[in-house]
């Protein structure tokens, strides 16, 4: 079965995007190695906000990527390069991680990352940490949720103040809906 890996950067204070949705507070570290991770992924997630902010940056779809954004406003007709589902189904993604292929990506935003750790489909945690401190936006884990255990797979420090984190959901600890 197929991995979901929600893969994010955040600010120090746990935000993934400023209050207005803004992201020119990531900075990119010449040592992180995008062209290996994007090979890791056939498919990515991601919620109508994530997805208007990359139409806003120029990109419509994520090349060689399978792109299913979660929208109860956006017409597929409108987009007919991406997949649009009207909820949040979590059987349709389960669907979608049972078909064979790579790892899939959960880019965004933390609403979806909720919905899906709440139903006990994400896999692993994947946060870079970006050394600002924004006071406010949207979170990587918006409230309310349960607690869910981590195991740390994996870490890393860079040389600009990066941190990267990668967790594994402990078996058994996923948060029931609405904890």
């Amino acid at each position: 079965m197929r991995r979901i890996r929600y893969v994010v950067a955040a600010s120090l204070d746990g935000y993934i995007a400023g209050p207005k949705g803004e992201a020119e507070w990531i900075i990119f570290d010449p040592e992180l190695d995008f062209a290996r991770m994007f090979k890791e992924f056939d498919t990515v997630l991601l919620g109508r906000h994530t997805f208007e902010a990359m139409m806003q940056a120029g990109n419509r779809t994520m090349p060689g990527l399978q792109t299913f954004v979660f929208s109860r406003t956006l017409r597929q007709r409108d987009y007919p390069d991406v997949t649009i589902l009207a909820d949040r189904s979590e059987e349709m993604v389960a669907t979608i991680r049972r078909e064979p292929g790579k790892d899939i990506w959960l880019m965004g935003g933390g609403m979806l990352f909720r919905s899906l750790l709440e139903a006990g489909l994400v896999d692993t945690v994947e946060v870079s940490f970006v050394p600002v401190l924004l006071g406010a936006g949207i979170p990587l884990l918006p409230p309310p949720v349960g607690e869910t255990k981590l195991e740390l797979t994996r870490h890393k420090i860079y040389g600009t103040g990066i941190v990267s984190l990668q967790y594994a959901l402990k078996a058994g600890t996923h948060p029931e809906p609405g904890d």
